[in-house]
């Protein structure tokens, strides 16, 4: 029997396997923040365990560890890394929920739940595809490595960030395949927006709500300034000539739209602001003296986070009472990964085989852990369920989309291996 014919099979028979392994990994409690994913990690380690398969916990916390695992083939030819992360978004306002957040649910096609989108078919998809291609690994070239990392949800400094630094060439490889984040069966990602985040803050002297002639409103000084920062959408990026090309066929437009919500074509090029916090008063009679804006801005490929930075400042000025202050995270600046790559033909091509349709390559909207391999040049590409639905009150994912994903990362990881 072909290794293509035996890993299909494999997973044809291990089906409700998979299924009940999401549904369990689904119930555990691993939002972020706080961000407690040692129950999440205990799950996936005993996995390994049971599948024969040595690991290792890594990490600067204890309550967020790494997982680390590797398979090597006799002749080293070449390194695949397969990643995932454990953590996931907070589930706000449960009272929105028609189903428990956490009830890991199989019905009406689909498992229900907080993470089962992002990224926990994913994650799972990956160590899954870690263990069969691993039974097969002798026949193969080069090794097969498996991150499975904490912290992606606020900022990775303890997960991919941490490993990627610490590690090095342990866990960076040639090639990176972020099993995990969802990007749409029709699409795989080849790049990605920056998140560039910066607080601004009001101050004024404050005085009685009645007293309007002694202070302005800090808050109603942000309303303005709120406003005036939309210009950032205006910005245009300078984006490499082939990237920009590709990206206005038709034919990838329609396939970003489909997979990623009608509209989501027009804003790749885009600078995008959310005003995700706003944080200001202590009384409804009294004018407010402070108040927070946290801003979350998007940035497309060619514009840097220092040229951004510039504007807000720019912005910033023309109120008085604005001060700019940075959160701890260090901003970065999009990164893309070359489209013409062995590993993009090679998705496309077991897509094709398995679907009867090649996914178009495509810049991502939001970021990933894939930046901490790009910025350290291992070329990171994107494969996943459909976004729709992540992050928000009743988030789930198709089972027959989430067997699809560990189909298609088990046979593009054993293809990258079998021709390293």
């Amino acid at each position: 029997m072909d290794h293509r014919t035996r890993l299909l099979d494999w997973i044809e028979q291990d089906k409700d396997h998979l299924v009940r392994f999401l549904q369990a990994f689904t119930r555990i409690d691993t939002v972020n923040p706080p961000g407690d994913t040692r129950a999440g990690a205990a799950l996936i380690a005993k996995t390994l365990t049971d599948a024969g398969l040595a690991f290792r916990v890594v990490g600067p916390r204890e309550d967020m560890p790494n997982i680390i695992a590797s398979s090597v083939a006799p002749t080293q030819r070449g390194h695949l890394v397969l990643n995932g992360h454990i953590d996931v978004f907070p589930i706000g306002d449960r009272s929105l929920w028609t189903r428990d957040p956490l009830s890991g649910d199989h019905a009406d096609g689909r498992i229900w739940g907080r993470g089962t989108v992002d990224m926990k078919c994913g994650t799972t998809a990956s160590l899954f595809a870690f263990i069969y291609v691993s039974r097969l690994i002798h026949d193969l070239s080069g090794r097969l490595t498996l991150t499975v990392v904490s912290d992606a949800e606020t900022g990775a400094r303890f997960g991919s960030e941490w490993i990627t630094e610490k590690l090095g060439d342990e866990v960076l490889g040639d090639c990176m395949l972020n099993n995990s984040e969802p990007s749409s069966i029709h699409t795989l990602r080849f790049g990605e927006k920056a998140l560039f985040r910066l607080n601004l803050r009001v101050r004024t002297a404050g005085a009685h709500g009645a007293y309007l002639h002694l202070s302005r409103s800090a808050i109603r000084i942000a309303a303005d300034l709120i406003i005036a920062l939309a210009e950032v959408e205006q910005v245009r990026a300078r984006v490499p000539a082939h990237v920009e090309e590709l990206l206005a066929r038709p034919d990838v437009r329609a396939a970003m739209d489909r997979g990623l919500g009608v509209g989501a074509s027009d804003y790749v090029h885009r600078c995008t602001l959310n005003v995700g916090k706003i944080s200001g008063g202590i009384a409804v009679s009294i004018i407010p003296s402070d108040c927070l804006l946290e801003l979350d801005i998007r940035l497309p490929l060619g514009l840097t986070a220092k040229e951004m930075r510039g504007i807000v400042e720019k912005i910033a000025a023309r109120f008085p009472e604005v001060t700019i202050e940075d959160p701890p995270r260090t901003p970065v600046d999009p990164m893309f990964s070359d489209p013409d790559r062995p590993m993009v033909g090679i998705l496309q091509d077991t897509v094709q085989s398995l679907m009867g349709f090649r996914p178009h390559p495509i810049v991502s909207l939001g970021s990933t852990d894939c930046r901490s391999w790009r910025k350290r040049k291992v070329p990171t590409y994107v494969y996943g369920c459909s976004p729709i639905g992540m992050g928000r009150p009743n988030e789930s994912v198709l089972v027959e989309e989430f067997l699809h994903v560990v189909r298609t990362h088990t046979l593009a990881a054993h293809s990258y291996l079998a021709n390293a």
